[in-house]
């Protein structure tokens, strides 16, 4: 299975997203930045970025599958029980122990919920990087995994490798280097970035065969599926849901209506 979206080719989201990024102003300005807003935003995100999305038996880092919950009938009624759960957790809860870039001090918080093996997300992850240079001051990013194990196999080694490389201070730079040689990925990759970062080997391998690494997989993946996340990359900034691998003009302009419904 590709990483096709069902409305826009792969190769063809970026552009097409690109074409109509003028637009995005007048868009994201009709109407107040409620749960209408949100839901305006959301079927606007769908239509111009795209996602890969699981089978609803997509596993967990254990043995027993965990079911990736089915979203809702429809954008408003998914943005309705996103803005539920976030109101019901802590920011603490929210953030946890997962790796972060920006200012842990700002008001918005953007979580991303990203695969290894997803070229959505790959392609978001450059979004961000220019989302962040403008934006850094005024963000917490927050990276959530979220891999989708049943079409993207590598995503769950992936995810265990870079959280070992996190546990010595490497995780940014071994999270780039993943996706920089995303069609690589593999047991060889792994190992050939911790060299490359000078990575503890035997400390690396013990740490990302560890039940640490499987568990803060799958707590990142139990946030997944209470906010009925079903693709990937998906991000949600406070309380609104943006699906799919929107350009940093897009997120800049979902973060001033979020600042100004603070």
């Amino acid at each position: 299975m590709s990483d096709s979206s069902p409305k826009i080719p792969a190769e063809n989201s970026s552009n097409s997203a690109k074409a109509k990024a003028t637009n995005w102003p007048l868009w994201l300005g009709i109407g107040f930045f409620g749960v209408v807003g949100a839901a305006l935003l959301i079927s606007l995100t769908t239509s111009l970025g795209g996602n890969s999305t699981a089978p609803l038996d997509a596993e967990a880092p254990t043995a027993a599958p965990t079911p990736v919950a089915a979203p809702p009938a429809n954008q408003e009624e998914h943005q309705v029980l996103v803005t539920e759960v976030v109101d019901d957790l802590s920011r603490e809860i929210l953030v946890g122990d997962s790796p972060t870039l920006g200012n842990p001090d700002a008001t918005v918080v953007l979580l991303k919920f990203s695969d290894y093996q997803c070229g959505f997300c790959n392609q978001a992850t450059g979004h961000i990087d220019e989302f962040l240079a403008e934006h850094d001051n005024d963000v917490l990013f927050v990276l959530k995994n979220f891999p989708l194990t049943n079409i993207h196999p590598e995503a769950l080694p992936a995810a265990l490798a870079s959280w070992a490389a996190g546990q010595q201070g490497q995780f940014w730079a071994y999270h780039d280097a993943l996706f920089e040689n995303q069609p690589n990925l593999g047991e060889g990759l792994y190992l050939r970035i911790a060299r490359d970062l000078d990575l503890d080997l035997d400390q690396f391998n013990t740490d990302r065969a560890s039940e640490d690494a499987k568990k803060a997989v799958a707590r990142d993946l139990a946030l997944a599926q209470e906010l009925q996340l079903s693709s990937t990359p998906t991000f949600i900034m406070n309380d609104v849901l943006i699906p799919g691998a929107v350009p940093a003009d897009f997120l800049s302009e979902a973060l001033v209506r979020v600042q100004a419904a603070q």
